[in-house]
């Protein structure tokens, strides 16, 4: 893969438990995102659709905090300039980095310390599993600058990972949620060491059913949009294709030998 400019990319593990770790690193701003940062993390996750040997990403930000979202020189103050034209293309440029996270086949687990607002917040929510440090602060604070709740989807995830009432809360008022009231409502997996957690949810997932774990994201991700039965119907298809698969005879051999499957992805 060709290396990012504008974040840290690493990745950790060996054979077929690759997983790739996403760093934000401008620690002295609390990593704030840029034009060029959202782009190329737009491409980023859109290309690792084509990376089979990284089996999970961990996205986690330096210096003790995750992201502050838009850099207020670097964005906000340019985009009081711009025309209509202009801001629905950065608007809509925002919005495909969220897709390009959830189109990824590999689960994405963000590991969140310290200051995690505006779209760093966005961020953490496209992940698919998040886990907090205890200093963690979560704040859907676009309201606090004039702008709707309504950014890169955030009223249409969050109300499904919280609840409408507390998802309405958090973005009408734009106020901060603490790490330990992140795991109450459920937007937080865990809270403890935020990156040690990620990385050791992130190897048992790389080293587990790849190819399966790709069809529950992405079908986590399509049922959204339709009804239960219609939804039914797309799982058995789903599921039906996989029961093909080497990995699901070998585990029914691991099974019946009473040993632990060893999943290839296949």
């Amino acid at each position: 893969m060709k290396s990012p400019q504008n974040f840290q990319w690493r990745i950790e593990g060996e054979g077929r438990g690759k997983v790739g770790v996403i760093t934000l690193n401008r620690p002295e701003r609390k990593n704030p995102l840029t034009f060029e940062s959202y782009a190329e993390l737009r491409d980023f996750f859109a290309s690792l659709k084509n990376e089979s040997s990284i089996k999970s990403i961990v996205l986690t930000g330096a210096g003790g905090n995750f992201c502050s979202g838009g850099d207020v020189h670097e964005i906000i103050g340019p985009l009081t300039k711009m025309k209509l034209p202009q801001l629905v293309e950065f608007t809509r440029m925002t919005g495909d980095l969220v897709k390009a996270m959830r189109h990824c086949p590999q689960p994405v687990i963000a590991a969140v310390d310290g200051v995690c607002a505006g779209a760093g917040a966005i961020l953490a929510m496209a992940s698919d599993l998040r886990y907090a440090g205890p200093s963690a602060k979560v704040a859907f604070l676009f309201v606090r600058v004039g702008l709707a709740g309504c950014d890169m989807g955030a009223c249409a995830m969050l109300p499904r990972i919280l609840g409408q009432g507390r998802a309405a809360e958090l973005l009408y008022t734009g106020r901060s949620m603490s790490a330990e009231e992140g795991a109450a409502w459920g937007f937080f997996n865990g809270v403890g060491n935020a990156l040690d957690l990620a990385m050791k949810t992130a190897q048992e997932l790389a080293s587990g059913p790849t190819a399966a774990h790709a069809v529950t994201k992405a079908m986590l991700h399509r049922e959204w949009n339709v009804g239960i039965d219609e939804a039914i119907e797309m799982e058995a298809q789903a599921q039906a294709a996989l029961m093909q698969t080497n990995d699901f005879r070998r585990a029914y051999e691991a099974f019946a030998a009473k040993q632990k499957p060893e999943f290839k992805g296949d």
